[in-house]
């Protein structure tokens, strides 16, 4: 079969491997879709730690066609959706709960073979079925989703409350959405390009903000911004050191920051303290997505959720590499793989 390949930093490319044979707890999946995620890109470049050579890939959907000996909740042509993050269940994080703080965490498509193949296994405990009338697309938003959720559920949003979420990529639209639904009457958007602020209006911002026409502090939390004081939560979904700083600022007093962007591993963002203090704000992380997926899940096929709109453009694992190994171009959302033209 067809994988796209992560044989070392920097080196990818498209190789024929075996069709994996799943074990006793495995389902044998072919791969309808899988999303193309900014830490693929991180991956390559050595910004995100992996174990190369891989198949990358942790976005995905698809149809078991085979399962093992001791798999019985699951059976062949039932259509899943896989959370790609395997914790150990033994050591302390993972009996204290922080199953996503696992000190021997693997991820499909990052430290095992991913669903950048016309075929992938999948654990049975980190599979969950979805319906076989929802499209196979949708079912790739699930992973993605799933980490929003957590950290929408760390943010502590309540009925009325004012959130910003930085950046307008697909982690910052989902956020959007989930904010509303978690009871955020004012949600405002912060991205450079317009095309995104736009999507972003249609999808349930209440504003959005560009922030090359001026400080967005002063537009967003200044005594004449949208929210003046600041806002309840900031939720940063960028990656990128300059909102990071900002995101601080944007903050009431009181208020709550959370960094769901991934930036690269080593790079410093300088902050104040004394800000952090004086006005009490809670900085927190949110990393993947613990007990969420099937949340996610059930909320992509309840279609609460707009996906259509997020998605860019479909591409074969043999033009992957090259989307992988590129910029994301102004205005591009999410790009899916399709493994397979049957």
């Amino acid at each position: 079969m067809k994988a796209v390949r992560l044989e070392a930093v920097g080196d990818i490319s498209v190789r024929h491997v075996e069709v994996p044979e799943p074990g006793p707890d495995d389902l044998l999946v072919k791969v309808e879709a899988c999303g193309i995620c900014g830490t693929d890109r991180h991956l390559l470049h050595g910004d995100f730690p992996s174990t190369p050579p891989v198949t990358l890939g942790h976005e995905f959907c698809g149809i078991v066609v085979k399962a093992g000996s001791a798999v019985h909740a699951i059976k062949p042509g039932a259509r899943i959706t896989g959370d790609p993050n395997i914790s150990c269940g033994r050591c302390p994080q993972c009996q204290s709960g922080r199953v996503n703080l696992c000190r021997n965490l693997r991820a499909i498509g990052i430290h095992r073979d991913g669903g950048f193949a016309e075929y992938v296994l999948v654990p049975q405990k980190q599979a969950f079925e979805i319906p076989l009338a929802l499209d196979p697309i949708h079912g790739a938003f699930c992973e993605p989703l799933a980490c929003c959720l957590h950290g929408i559920d760390g943010a502590g949003i309540r009925a009325g409350s004012s959130v910003a979420v930085l950046g307008g990529g697909v982690i910052g639209l989902l956020t959007v959405q989930l904010a509303r639904l978690a009871g955020a009457t004012t949600v405002i958007l912060s991205t450079r390009q317009a095309s995104k602020r736009l999507l972003a209006e249609e999808v349930g911002a209440t504003a959005t903000v560009d922030p090359t026409a001026g400080d967005v502090i002063e537009a967003i939390s200044g005594p004449h911004g949208l929210v003046p004081g600041g806002v309840d939560v900031v939720i940063e979904c960028a990656g990128v050191a300059e909102t990071v700083k900002q995101s601080t600022r944007l903050a009431k007093a009181g208020g709550t920051v959370v960094i769901l962007g991934v930036l690269p591993q080593g790079e410093k963002v300088e902050i104040e303290p004394f800000d952090i203090l004086f006005r009490e704000l809670r900085l927190q992380g949110s990393f993947i997505n613990p007990f969420v997926h099937r949340r996610a899940a059930d909320l992509v096929a309840s279609g609460a959720i707009e996906i259509d709109r997020l998605i860019s453009r479909r591409v074969t694992l043999d033009e992957a590499p090259a989307v992988i190994a590129s910029p994301a171009p102004p205005g591009e959302v999410k790009v899916l793989v399709i493994p397979s033209s049957e």
